[in-house]
């Protein structure tokens, strides 16, 4: 089967009823971010990027922040929902108490991320305590679970869709490893077992539970507490969930501006083995180009898509006489060329050709036997050899400066911010790297062993050659400079009163610059003169 590489590296939402995208997988996800807000996480501190302290809170929310700029350029058909608990505001469907699910006027709960969402969220420390307000959900006396409400609601807005087509996801942030720790008996086992079973619901239904905890500076999150029996972890993956969380968190604070694709089915190949038993074998497109995005354009007053429709409906320019009777000639001398004078592709540089010719070993193969009788006969294994740019060391996977910093003034522009946000070359030399000691002692040695000890750089970087003709040039500028008493000129401000190529004279005669208006000229003489 023929293959189109345009086909196979296109996007589902450019050409969705192509055969190659109809076994896709799962091409969407569901996420819903669930922040505890309870006191603990506005009163715990750790060190952030910039060593100074920042609550649990604005860490969780500046992870999500940051989540949602990458989202919109990875994977822009995604959809998130943001939801708090342990508050003292309520908002969600269920009308559950101490849940507050976050969302901006014209957007659904759970919807593509937009710039006002984002806006608005990264400002949302300001006004939480004011509009939303945080409080203990699970205290003695109560029965209140605001742990429990929370699972239920964000089950509920992932109710949308099917999982056969869409990843569904919870990521909870906190930093109580104990919710229940203070109850007493029979209520905790109470709480803590429906709380259990609520999440084990929202697993049968295919929605995974990601916990991303965030530890105290005296202690560490203790995830065997409680967590380990509702997302699920024993053995070896709970002695590993710590690391393996901490890295997360740290990947979700710094992620890379990159264009997430999801997996292309190319082909699927079956072996049927027997009668109702067959393997299947999927083949994928894993590489394809990074290029911005197509161009929309929107309206200038309510920013909506615009259609452009470029037939202006009038009739086809019609050639004249002249031009159909040059066209006819030039056709003529074509069509009464040889045969032989024609070139034809070379069917090698089509895709769909035959194989290129390839070099191979030969190794010879000894009889096998076994009781008497022949197994394998003699003969010679054919190995294929390797081209030369095969055998190469694993090429580091760095970023494209060029589409981060288009990314980055995207979000500058979507966000109405006013500095753009700062990307890193990677693809530029280490100049820390290159000041260490011994890379500097390598450079030297290596300029001693080509040049010598004799060499000056300096002197033979000032040293260019000259050819005659700029020689002479020069000289005729520095007699004609001393005809004029330029210091005396300068101190009397009669510079002014020379024209633009006596100025000029003065400047090819101390090799300054000759470009500019005469006041450019001027001042340049005069800063030259140190007036």
């Amino acid at each position: 089967m023929g293959l189109d590489p345009e086909d196979v590296f296109k996007d589902e939402e450019d050409d969705p009823d192509n055969e190659f995208f109809q076994q896709s997988e799962s091409s969407k996800e569901y996420v819903v971010y669930l922040v505890d807000a309870s006191p603990k996480m506005f009163n715990t501190t750790c060190p952030g990027n910039d060593q100074k302290d920042e609550t649990h809170f604005h860490t969780s929310v500046s992870c999500i922040a940051g989540s949602l700029k990458t989202q919109i350029i990875s994977r822009s058909y995604d959809e998130v929902a943001i939801c708090f608990f342990n508050t003292r505001e309520k908002k969600n469907l269920q009308d559950l108490n101490g849940v507050f699910v976050f969302n901006v006027a014209e957007r659904e709960h759970l919807d593509r991320p937009t710039a006002r969402l984002i806006k608005e969220f990264d400002c949302i420390e300001e006004s939480f305590m004011r509009e939303i307000g945080s409080q203990y959900g699970i205290v003695p006396g109560s029965r209140e679970n605001s742990l429990y409400n929370a699972l239920w609601v964000a089950q509920a807005l992932l109710r949308k869709g099917s999982i056969k087509t869409a990843d569904k996801r919870i990521l909870l942030f906190t930093n109580e490893d104990d919710p229940f720790g203070s109850l007493q008996d029979a209520a905790k086992k109470d709480m803590t077992r429906t709380t259990l079973q609520r999440a084990k619901d929202a697993q049968d239904l295919g929605i995974s539970i990601e916990l991303l905890p965030l530890s105290r500076p005296d202690s560490e999150f203790n995830v065997s507490t409680f967590y380990a029996d509702l997302i699920g972890l024993d053995g070896e993956d709970l002695a590993q969930f710590m690391p393996s969380a901490s890295q997360k968190l740290e990947d979700m604070k710094d992620q890379l501006r990159k264009r997430m694709f999801t997996k292309r089915v190319v082909r699927r190949i079956e072996f049927h083995i027997a009668n109702g038993l067959s393997i299947a074998l999927n083949t994928y497109a894993l590489i394809r180009p990074t290029v911005p995005g197509a161009i929309t354009w929107l309206d200038s007053v309510t920013n909506h898509p615009l259609k452009i429709f470029p037939d202006t409906e009038e009739d086809a320019p019609r050639a004249d006489e002249d031009q159909i009777q040059k066209a006819a000639a030039l056709i003529k001398r074509i069509y009464v060329k040889d045969f032989s004078a024609f070139q034809f592709a070379n069917p090698v540089a089509y895709y769909g050709a035959s194989s290129q010719p390839q070099l191979v070993a030969l190794v010879a193969q000894d009889e096998i036997t076994s009781a008497g009788a022949q197994m394998e006969p003699p003969g010679m294994h054919m190995i294929y050899l390797p081209y030369s740019d095969d055998i190469r060391d694993d090429e580091e996977a760095r970023t494209y400066s060029l589409l981060q910093r288009h990314y980055a003034v995207l979000q500058a522009l979507a966000l109405a911010e006013d500095d753009i946000p700062e990307t890193i070359d990677e693809t530029a030399p280490d100049e820390e790297g290159l000041t260490r000691p011994a890379v500097v002692k390598a450079a030297e040695a290596f300029k001693l062993s080509v040049y010598g000890d004799s060499y000056d750089e300096e002197s033979d970087m000032g040293k260019e050659k000259m050819s005659e003709a700029s020689r002479k040039r020069k000289a005729i500028a520095e007699n004609a400079a001393k005809d004029y008493d330029w210091g005396n000129l300068a101190d009397k401000g009669q510079l002014k009163n020379l024209t633009v190529g006596d100025l000029k004279v003065y400047l090819n005669a101390h090799n300054l610059p000759v470009s500019g208006k005469k006041e450019a000229l001027i001042s340049r003489i005069l800063t030259h003169m140190g007036k």
